[in-house]
Protein backbone atom coordinates (compact mmCIF):
# COMPACT_ATOMS: atom_id res chain seq x y z
CA UNK A 1 0.00 0.00 0.00
CA UNK A 2 1.36 3.53 -0.85
CA UNK A 3 0.54 6.90 0.73
CA UNK A 4 -0.29 8.73 -2.81
CA UNK A 5 -0.69 12.39 -2.88
CA UNK A 6 0.48 12.59 1.06
CA UNK A 7 3.13 15.48 2.00
CA UNK A 8 4.76 15.64 5.14
CA UNK A 9 6.86 17.97 6.64
CA UNK A 10 9.82 17.18 9.15
CA UNK A 11 10.70 19.83 11.66
CA UNK A 12 14.32 18.99 13.14
CA UNK A 13 16.64 21.08 15.59
CA UNK A 14 19.09 19.06 17.13
CA UNK A 15 21.38 17.84 13.96
CA UNK A 16 21.42 18.68 10.43
CA UNK A 17 19.86 16.88 7.70
CA UNK A 18 20.79 14.34 6.41
CA UNK A 19 23.33 13.49 9.15
CA UNK A 20 20.35 12.74 11.50
CA UNK A 21 20.24 9.11 10.57
CA UNK A 22 17.15 8.44 12.38
CA UNK A 23 15.08 11.24 10.51
CA UNK A 24 16.48 10.52 7.16
CA UNK A 25 16.03 7.19 7.29
CA UNK A 26 12.48 7.73 7.88
CA UNK A 27 12.07 10.26 5.12
CA UNK A 28 13.24 7.74 2.94
CA UNK A 29 10.91 4.99 3.89
CA UNK A 30 7.95 7.39 3.54
CA UNK A 31 9.20 8.54 -0.01
CA UNK A 32 9.05 4.45 -0.51
CA UNK A 33 5.99 4.61 0.17
CA UNK A 34 4.77 7.41 -1.98
CA UNK A 35 4.64 10.28 0.18
CA UNK A 36 6.27 13.68 -0.78
CA UNK A 37 8.51 14.36 1.81
CA UNK A 38 10.16 17.97 3.49
CA UNK A 39 12.62 18.38 6.06
CA UNK A 40 13.22 21.70 7.90
CA UNK A 41 16.33 21.88 9.73
CA UNK A 42 19.19 23.39 11.37
CA UNK A 43 22.39 23.70 8.98
CA UNK A 44 25.38 22.11 10.26
CA UNK A 45 29.19 21.75 10.69
CA UNK A 46 29.78 18.61 8.35
CA UNK A 47 30.36 19.10 4.37
CA UNK A 48 27.50 19.74 2.38
CA UNK A 49 24.93 21.10 5.17
CA UNK A 50 25.80 24.81 4.93
CA UNK A 51 23.26 25.27 2.12
CA UNK A 52 19.97 26.96 2.39
CA UNK A 53 18.05 24.59 0.30
CA UNK A 54 18.64 21.11 -1.70
CA UNK A 55 17.22 18.31 -2.76
CA UNK A 56 18.44 14.84 -1.95
CA UNK A 57 16.73 11.52 -3.38
CA UNK A 58 13.89 13.61 -4.05
CA UNK A 59 13.53 14.90 -0.63
CA UNK A 60 13.35 18.84 -0.41
CA UNK A 61 15.56 19.73 2.74
CA UNK A 62 15.43 23.60 4.19
CA UNK A 63 18.04 24.72 5.99
CA UNK A 64 18.47 27.89 8.06
CA UNK A 65 21.13 29.52 10.41
CA UNK A 66 21.99 28.33 13.93
CA UNK A 67 23.70 31.22 15.53
CA UNK A 68 24.36 29.73 18.85
CA UNK A 69 25.19 25.79 20.54
CA UNK A 70 24.05 26.23 23.49
CA UNK A 71 25.90 24.95 26.77
CA UNK A 72 23.52 26.44 29.45
CA UNK A 73 20.55 27.11 30.40
CA UNK A 74 20.17 30.58 29.35
CA UNK A 75 21.53 29.78 25.95
CA UNK A 76 19.45 27.14 25.30
CA UNK A 77 16.34 29.24 25.67
CA UNK A 78 17.85 31.93 22.92
CA UNK A 79 18.80 28.96 20.88
CA UNK A 80 15.39 27.19 20.84
CA UNK A 81 13.64 30.44 20.29
CA UNK A 82 15.65 31.48 17.60
CA UNK A 83 14.93 27.67 15.72
CA UNK A 84 11.35 27.98 16.68
CA UNK A 85 11.01 31.34 14.96
CA UNK A 86 12.49 29.75 11.60
CA UNK A 87 11.19 27.02 11.55
CA UNK A 88 8.01 28.28 11.74
CA UNK A 89 8.68 30.95 8.84
CA UNK A 90 10.04 27.78 6.81
CA UNK A 91 6.98 25.44 7.40
CA UNK A 92 4.49 28.70 6.57
CA UNK A 93 6.57 29.23 3.14
CA UNK A 94 6.51 25.39 2.90
CA UNK A 95 2.95 24.88 3.28
CA UNK A 96 1.53 28.04 1.18
CA UNK A 97 3.23 26.24 -1.84
CA UNK A 98 2.66 22.53 -0.68
CA UNK A 99 0.35 22.32 1.56
CA UNK A 100 1.55 19.39 3.51
CA UNK A 101 -0.94 17.23 5.48
CA UNK A 102 1.49 15.91 8.46
CA UNK A 103 4.00 17.81 10.69
CA UNK A 104 6.64 15.17 11.97
CA UNK A 105 8.57 17.02 14.94
CA UNK A 106 11.80 15.10 17.03
CA UNK A 107 13.11 16.34 19.52
CA UNK A 108 14.77 17.74 21.16
CA UNK A 109 13.30 20.29 22.04
CA UNK A 110 9.82 19.70 23.34
CA UNK A 111 8.76 23.39 21.92
CA UNK A 112 7.81 22.21 18.39
CA UNK A 113 4.31 20.89 19.68
CA UNK A 114 3.81 25.28 19.30
CA UNK A 115 3.92 25.03 15.65
CA UNK A 116 2.42 22.03 15.37
CA UNK A 117 -0.39 23.63 17.47
CA UNK A 118 -0.71 26.18 14.52
CA UNK A 119 -0.90 24.13 11.71
CA UNK A 120 -3.59 21.60 13.43
CA UNK A 121 -5.91 24.41 12.93
CA UNK A 122 -5.72 23.79 9.14
CA UNK A 123 -6.49 20.40 9.43
CA UNK A 124 -2.57 19.21 9.56
CA UNK A 125 -2.06 16.31 11.22
CA UNK A 126 0.99 16.22 14.67
CA UNK A 127 3.38 13.36 15.15
CA UNK A 128 5.43 13.60 17.98
CA UNK A 129 8.94 11.49 17.48
CA UNK A 130 10.52 11.23 20.95
CA UNK A 131 13.95 10.82 20.41
CA UNK A 132 15.24 11.96 23.70
CA UNK A 133 13.71 12.25 27.07
CA UNK A 134 14.28 16.11 27.76
CA UNK A 135 13.56 16.36 31.43
CA UNK A 136 15.92 13.33 31.87
CA UNK A 137 18.63 14.59 29.62
CA UNK A 138 18.31 18.45 31.22
CA UNK A 139 19.03 16.33 34.92
CA UNK A 140 21.91 14.38 33.36
CA UNK A 141 23.66 17.83 32.15
CA UNK A 142 23.15 19.94 35.32
CA UNK A 143 23.02 17.15 37.76
CA UNK A 144 19.85 18.60 39.26
CA UNK A 145 16.42 19.01 38.56
CA UNK A 146 14.84 22.53 40.03
CA UNK A 147 12.19 24.40 38.00
CA UNK A 148 13.85 23.74 34.34
CA UNK A 149 12.96 20.30 34.64
CA UNK A 150 9.28 21.05 35.75
CA UNK A 151 9.20 23.52 32.74
CA UNK A 152 10.55 20.78 30.53
CA UNK A 153 7.83 18.07 32.26
CA UNK A 154 4.87 20.21 30.81
CA UNK A 155 6.36 20.89 27.19
CA UNK A 156 6.72 17.41 27.15
CA UNK A 157 3.45 16.62 28.45
CA UNK A 158 2.12 19.65 25.73
CA UNK A 159 3.62 17.70 23.12
CA UNK A 160 2.03 14.35 23.72
CA UNK A 161 -1.13 16.08 24.25
CA UNK A 162 -0.33 18.14 20.42
CA UNK A 163 -0.26 14.72 18.96
CA UNK A 164 -2.48 12.88 17.17
CA UNK A 165 0.28 9.92 17.24
CA UNK A 166 3.70 9.19 19.41
CA UNK A 167 6.50 7.62 17.76
CA UNK A 168 8.88 6.19 20.42
CA UNK A 169 12.70 4.79 20.04
CA UNK A 170 12.28 1.98 22.11
CA UNK A 171 9.41 0.64 24.84
CA UNK A 172 11.42 2.40 27.57
CA UNK A 173 10.19 5.88 26.39
CA UNK A 174 6.66 4.46 24.87
CA UNK A 175 6.32 3.52 28.71
CA UNK A 176 6.86 6.69 29.41
CA UNK A 177 4.23 8.54 27.03
CA UNK A 178 1.69 5.79 28.37
CA UNK A 179 2.35 6.93 32.44
CA UNK A 180 0.11 9.36 33.26
CA UNK A 181 2.01 11.44 35.08
CA UNK A 182 3.97 11.91 31.91
CA UNK A 183 2.30 11.81 28.69
CA UNK A 184 -1.26 9.77 29.28
CA UNK A 185 -1.00 8.71 25.72
CA UNK A 186 -3.31 5.53 24.87
CA UNK A 187 -1.38 2.48 24.32
CA UNK A 188 -3.04 2.51 20.35
CA UNK A 189 -1.26 5.49 20.05
CA UNK A 190 2.15 5.00 20.56
CA UNK A 191 4.40 2.75 17.99
CA UNK A 192 7.98 1.78 18.68
CA UNK A 193 10.39 2.77 15.68
CA UNK A 194 13.76 1.74 16.82
CA UNK A 195 16.94 3.33 15.75
CA UNK A 196 18.57 0.73 13.24
CA UNK A 197 21.37 0.34 11.02
CA UNK A 198 20.96 0.30 7.22
CA UNK A 199 22.76 -3.28 6.61
CA UNK A 200 22.69 -2.76 3.22
CA UNK A 201 26.07 0.00 4.08
CA UNK A 202 27.70 -2.21 6.80
CA UNK A 203 27.53 -5.19 4.26
CA UNK A 204 29.34 -2.44 1.30
CA UNK A 205 31.92 -1.41 3.72
CA UNK A 206 32.66 -4.83 4.70
CA UNK A 207 32.88 -6.29 1.50
CA UNK A 208 34.51 -3.88 -0.37
CA UNK A 209 37.42 -4.40 2.73
CA UNK A 210 37.08 -0.43 2.98
CA UNK A 211 39.31 -0.78 5.90
CA UNK A 212 41.27 1.96 7.59
CA UNK A 213 44.91 0.80 8.19
CA UNK A 214 45.46 1.12 11.68
CA UNK A 215 48.83 2.44 13.50
CA UNK A 216 48.49 0.07 16.24
CA UNK A 217 48.37 -3.61 16.49
CA UNK A 218 44.71 -2.98 18.68
CA UNK A 219 41.98 -0.07 17.77
CA UNK A 220 39.23 1.10 19.96
CA UNK A 221 36.58 2.94 18.49
CA UNK A 222 33.74 5.65 19.70
CA UNK A 223 30.96 6.64 17.10
CA UNK A 224 28.54 9.46 18.09
CA UNK A 225 27.85 12.89 19.46
CA UNK A 226 29.60 14.40 21.92
CA UNK A 227 27.94 15.84 24.57
CA UNK A 228 28.41 15.89 28.41
CA UNK A 229 25.96 13.14 28.81
CA UNK A 230 28.02 11.10 26.19
CA UNK A 231 30.11 10.56 29.13
CA UNK A 232 33.89 10.45 27.26
CA UNK A 233 35.91 11.31 30.09
CA UNK A 234 35.23 7.78 31.12
CA UNK A 235 36.83 6.50 28.17
CA UNK A 236 39.53 8.27 28.40
CA UNK A 237 40.17 7.97 31.76
CA UNK A 238 39.72 3.84 30.89
CA UNK A 239 42.25 4.80 28.36
CA UNK A 240 44.95 6.29 30.24
CA UNK A 241 44.57 2.82 32.78
CA UNK A 242 44.66 0.48 30.39
CA UNK A 243 47.91 2.46 28.60
CA UNK A 244 49.87 3.53 31.51
CA UNK A 245 48.65 1.09 34.47
CA UNK A 246 48.36 -2.12 32.10
CA UNK A 247 50.96 -0.79 30.10
CA UNK A 248 49.66 -1.78 26.95
CA UNK A 249 51.12 0.88 24.67
CA UNK A 250 50.36 -1.31 21.57
CA UNK A 251 46.43 0.75 21.44
CA UNK A 252 45.14 3.64 19.65
CA UNK A 253 41.53 4.71 20.38
CA UNK A 254 39.31 6.16 17.49
CA UNK A 255 37.10 8.62 17.83
CA UNK A 256 34.39 9.67 15.70
CA UNK A 257 31.80 12.58 16.08
CA UNK A 258 31.67 16.44 17.08
CA UNK A 259 29.40 18.24 19.96
CA UNK A 260 29.29 20.73 22.62
CA UNK A 261 31.63 18.75 24.96
CA UNK A 262 34.84 18.21 21.96
CA UNK A 263 37.37 20.91 22.54
CA UNK A 264 37.14 19.64 26.24
CA UNK A 265 37.50 16.38 25.40
CA UNK A 266 40.22 17.08 23.50
CA UNK A 267 41.66 19.57 26.17
CA UNK A 268 41.52 16.09 28.77
CA UNK A 269 42.89 13.67 26.22
CA UNK A 270 45.91 16.07 26.19
CA UNK A 271 46.34 16.54 30.03
CA UNK A 272 45.91 12.65 30.55
CA UNK A 273 49.28 12.14 28.25
CA UNK A 274 46.98 10.49 25.48
CA UNK A 275 48.08 12.40 22.64
CA UNK A 276 50.03 10.02 20.79
CA UNK A 277 47.13 7.08 21.15
CA UNK A 278 43.93 8.82 19.88
CA UNK A 279 42.68 9.88 17.28
CA UNK A 280 39.77 12.54 16.82
CA UNK A 281 38.38 12.30 13.89
CA UNK A 282 35.58 14.97 14.06
CA UNK A 283 32.58 13.77 12.04
CA UNK A 284 32.44 12.44 9.07
CA UNK A 285 29.86 10.92 6.27
CA UNK A 286 28.10 7.42 7.19
CA UNK A 287 30.25 5.08 5.53
CA UNK A 288 33.61 6.67 6.33
CA UNK A 289 32.98 6.19 10.13
CA UNK A 290 32.09 2.98 9.28
CA UNK A 291 35.39 2.67 7.27
CA UNK A 292 37.35 3.39 10.66
CA UNK A 293 35.35 1.39 12.95
CA UNK A 294 35.33 -1.79 10.66
CA UNK A 295 39.11 -1.73 11.39
CA UNK A 296 38.63 -1.66 15.56
CA UNK A 297 38.68 -4.54 17.69
CA UNK A 298 36.71 -3.05 20.02
CA UNK A 299 34.31 -1.04 20.19
CA UNK A 300 32.69 1.13 22.93
CA UNK A 301 29.81 2.93 24.66
CA UNK A 302 31.13 5.05 27.65
CA UNK A 303 27.65 6.36 28.79
CA UNK A 304 27.33 6.92 32.18
CA UNK A 305 24.95 5.04 34.50
CA UNK A 306 22.36 7.92 35.17
CA UNK A 307 18.10 7.85 34.60
CA UNK A 308 18.51 9.59 30.68
CA UNK A 309 21.09 6.96 29.53
CA UNK A 310 19.65 4.24 31.44
CA UNK A 311 16.30 4.78 29.57
CA UNK A 312 18.26 5.95 26.25
CA UNK A 313 18.62 3.54 23.13
CA UNK A 314 22.03 4.16 21.52
CA UNK A 315 21.94 3.77 17.82
CA UNK A 316 25.73 3.36 17.90
CA UNK A 317 25.64 -0.01 19.82
CA UNK A 318 23.38 -1.21 16.82
CA UNK A 319 26.34 -0.34 14.59
CA UNK A 320 29.03 -1.71 16.60
CA UNK A 321 27.11 -4.93 16.21
CA UNK A 322 25.84 -4.92 12.79
CA UNK A 323 29.88 -4.91 12.20
CA UNK A 324 30.28 -7.77 14.10
CA UNK A 325 32.38 -5.53 16.92
CA UNK A 326 32.42 -6.90 20.21
CA UNK A 327 31.63 -3.63 22.57
CA UNK A 328 32.10 -2.97 25.92
CA UNK A 329 29.67 -0.39 28.17
CA UNK A 330 28.57 0.31 31.37
CA UNK A 331 25.02 -2.07 32.96
CA UNK A 332 22.15 -0.43 31.90
CA UNK A 333 19.09 -2.11 31.06
CA UNK A 334 18.18 -0.98 27.19
CA UNK A 335 22.46 -1.39 26.72
CA UNK A 336 21.91 -4.98 28.15
CA UNK A 337 18.44 -5.34 26.01
CA UNK A 338 20.52 -4.16 22.76
CA UNK A 339 23.48 -6.13 22.71
CA UNK A 340 23.13 -9.12 25.07
CA UNK A 341 26.06 -11.15 24.95
CA UNK A 342 27.73 -9.17 21.96
CA UNK A 343 28.81 -7.00 25.20
CA UNK A 344 30.49 -6.60 28.39
CA UNK A 345 28.94 -4.83 30.77
CA UNK A 346 31.74 -2.79 33.26
CA UNK A 347 29.95 -1.80 37.09
CA UNK A 348 28.25 1.19 36.69
CA UNK A 349 30.32 4.47 35.96
CA UNK A 350 33.35 2.62 36.79
CA UNK A 351 36.74 3.28 33.92
CA UNK A 352 38.99 0.90 35.41
CA UNK A 353 36.73 -1.66 35.19
CA UNK A 354 35.50 -0.28 31.72
CA UNK A 355 39.49 -0.75 31.32
CA UNK A 356 39.92 -4.35 32.51
CA UNK A 357 37.07 -5.16 30.17
CA UNK A 358 38.56 -4.23 27.09
CA UNK A 359 41.96 -5.28 28.01
CA UNK A 360 40.52 -8.62 28.76
CA UNK A 361 38.95 -8.37 25.17
CA UNK A 362 42.11 -7.89 23.49
CA UNK A 363 43.56 -10.52 24.85
CA UNK A 364 41.14 -13.14 23.51
CA UNK A 365 40.29 -13.33 20.04
CA UNK A 366 38.69 -16.21 20.17
CA UNK A 367 36.11 -14.54 22.48
CA UNK A 368 35.88 -11.06 20.50
CA UNK A 369 34.76 -12.97 17.66
CA UNK A 370 32.11 -14.87 19.41
CA UNK A 371 30.61 -11.52 20.58
CA UNK A 372 31.24 -10.07 17.02
CA UNK A 373 29.10 -13.16 15.33
CA UNK A 374 26.39 -12.67 17.56
CA UNK A 375 25.79 -9.38 17.58
CA UNK A 376 25.72 -9.41 13.85
CA UNK A 377 23.00 -12.03 14.37
CA UNK A 378 20.67 -10.53 16.66
CA UNK A 379 20.90 -7.37 14.50
CA UNK A 380 19.78 -9.59 11.05
CA UNK A 381 17.14 -11.41 13.41
CA UNK A 382 15.95 -8.07 15.63
CA UNK A 383 17.17 -4.97 14.65
CA UNK A 384 17.32 -4.16 11.05
CA UNK A 385 15.67 -1.09 9.32
CA UNK A 386 13.21 -2.82 7.57
CA UNK A 387 11.67 -3.86 10.54
CA UNK A 388 11.42 -0.48 12.06
CA UNK A 389 10.08 1.07 8.78
CA UNK A 390 7.13 -1.46 8.77
CA UNK A 391 6.38 -0.31 12.71
CA UNK A 392 6.58 3.61 10.83
CA UNK A 393 3.89 2.37 8.35
CA UNK A 394 1.52 1.31 10.92
CA UNK A 395 1.78 4.65 12.24
CA UNK A 396 1.70 6.61 9.25
CA UNK A 397 -1.71 4.07 8.23
CA UNK A 398 -3.19 5.51 11.53
CA UNK A 399 -2.59 9.36 10.77
CA UNK A 400 -3.62 9.04 7.31
CA UNK A 401 -6.57 6.26 7.30
CA UNK A 402 -7.56 6.41 11.05
CA UNK A 403 -11.00 4.63 10.11
CA UNK A 404 -9.14 1.84 7.91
Amino acid sequence: MEFTNKKVLFLVENLSVPFDKRVWLEALALKKMGVKVFIVSPKGKEPGSDSNFEVIDGIEIYRYNCLIEANRCCEYLLEYSMALICQFYLACKIFLKHRFNVIHVSNPPDLMFLIGLVFKAFGVKFIFDQHDLCPELYQAKTGKKGIFYKILLLFEKFSFKTANIVISANESYKDIAMRNNRGGVLPRDVFVVRNAPQTEILQQVVEQKMTYKKSAEYAIGYVGVMGKQDSLNYLLNAARHLIYEKNMKNVEFILIGTGTEYSNIKNLAAQLGLGDFVIFTGMLPQIEAFRYLSACDVCVTPDEVNEYNAKSSKVKIFEYMALGKPIVQFDMDENRYMAQGAALYAKPNDYIDFAEKIYFLLNNDEIRGRMGNFGKNRIQEHFQWKFSEKELFKAYQQVFEPNS
